[in-house]
């Protein structure tokens, strides 16, 4: 299937032209959360038949610099570059239009940093032919009422992942990273054509590590996520693959379920 296909937001991998574990790996994301180039590669000589897409955040891409892109990209791998610009508007957009040229799937902006910066990241990717998918991060998902409280934050995390993403929305942006808990709030408020990347999965019995809003990925996607994240119980276990495919197979159940296979 062409990779724009992959990123139309209108694409349904449960399409009966596909079975349920090709959607799956369509839809799973392996963050490579890992510190040098060498250590990336690794893991994805041992993810190779089983993943598509992987994320490379600022641990790695601060290490490693663009060029770690490039082995993914020349794999036919889809590549979510997550590093959550935030800056003034100009220097935002400066940066997207960097970003897009990479060759990179999906990337990531904060929302908090405001409409005119919004606007400004999405109407960088004006004119750029097959451009990334612009998504807004809404709160992060290692904050609670506990970490908002502390930055004078008042609303509870539902409230403000909400607002984030209405100022999202207004800005032209379609696509939104948010935790488990607020998928559903936010597939009724993006649509179906709304992209949702979640973070915080966890298969059921795997440590929580940082993160404290989580789900497990049948529940992630019963709400109505786009494409699920997983980096840890996959990246640190004795046998990633296998991890992986444990997931898949999860993930594959729920599609069926959902479109009344199962």
């Amino acid at each position: 299937m062409p990779f724009a296909d992959r990123l139309d937001p209108r694409f349904d991998p449960r399409s009966s032209t596909i079975n349920s574990l090709t959607a799956a790996r369509k839809r799973l994301i392996v963050a490579l959360d890992v510190p040098d180039t060498g250590s990336a590669i690794a893991l994805v000589d041992r993810l190779e038949n089983s993943c598509q897409w992987f994320k490379v955040g600022l641990e790695l891409f601060v290490a490693a610099g663009p060029a770690v892109l490039e082995p993914l990209l020349k794999r036919g791998h889809s590549v979510f570059l997550d590093l959550k610009f935030h800056d003034i508007p100009n220097t935002v957009a400066g940066a997207v239009r960097s970003a897009a040229a990479l060759g990179v799937g999906m990337m990531t902006v904060h929302a908090g940093g405001g409409p005119a910066m919004l606007s400004a990241a999405r109407a960088a990717l004006d004119g750029i032919a097959n451009p990334p998918e612009l998504l807004a991060v809404t709160v992060l998902t290692s904050m609670d009422s506990t970490q908002l409280n502390a930055v004078g934050l008042e609303r509870s995390a539902a409230r403000q992942v909400e607002a984030l993403a209405r100022i999202g929305l207004d800005a032209g942006v379609r696509g939104f990273v948010c935790s488990p808990q607020e998928v559903a709030s936010l597939r009724a408020l993006a649509g179906p054509e709304g992209v949702l990347v979640i973070p915080g999965i966890r298969p059921a019995g795997a440590a929580t590590g940082d993160q404290k809003r989580i789900a497990t990925p049948a529940e992630a996607l019963r709400q109505g996520a786009s494409y699920l994240v997983v980096g840890r119980p996959i990246t640190q276990a004795a046998n990633p693959a296998q991890a992986a495919e444990t997931i898949l197979k999860e993930m594959a159940a729920e599609i069926d379920r959902s479109s009344g296979a199962a």
